[in-house]
């Protein structure tokens, strides 16, 4: 058992070299909000999302916008020398996790206390490279039927 733990925390350190994670806690919004903002950069460039963030109207929207910015620096602090555009760096995965909550009484009618509760998320953003080879390969597969229709021309000249 202790040889596959050992495996395991080698896996991960190596993982971690090549990670570059920024992390927001306890940020007094509530996470169903904030994962809209999120949801919207998720999986693009890295120059895109900023642009995005720095334009967005949410309240979320300038935090991820920091958040992201710190994650570029966590990523220059490892890559010394190499420029960010030669990098194809892109949101590999964001995600928003619930906080804790502050949980208060408002006053009801005839006695009664509502509950209000104040929430707040914890904010994770992990960048990612792109390889240029492998976007040159990521063109869009052709289908059946455009590989049908393009059978059926040649066949017709």
């Amino acid at each position: 058992m202790g040889s596959r733990k050992h495996i395991r925390a080698e896996k991960t350190k190596e993982l971690k070299k090549t990670l570059y994670v920024a992390k927001l806690r306890n940020n007094p919004t509530s996470p169903r909000k904030t994962r809209y903002t999120a949801d919207m950069i998720r999986g693009v460039d890295v120059e895109k999302a900023l642009a995005i963030l720095q334009y967005g109207h949410r309240e979320a929207a300038p935090k991820i916008h920091k958040l992201l910015r710190s994650a570029i620096a966590n990523w220059q602090n490892k890559n010394e020398g190499v420029r960010m555009e030669d990098a194809h760096l892109y949101v590999k995965e964001i995600f928003v996790d619930g906080g804790a909550q502050l949980k208060r009484l408002r006053p009801a009618p005839q006695g009664r206390g509502y509950r209000i509760r104040k929430r707040s998320n914890h904010i994770t953003l992990i960048l990612g490279t792109r390889d240029a080879s492998a976007e040159s390969k990521k063109k869009a597969p052709k289908t059946r039927a455009k590989a049908n229709v393009e059978k059926s021309e040649s066949e017709n000249k």
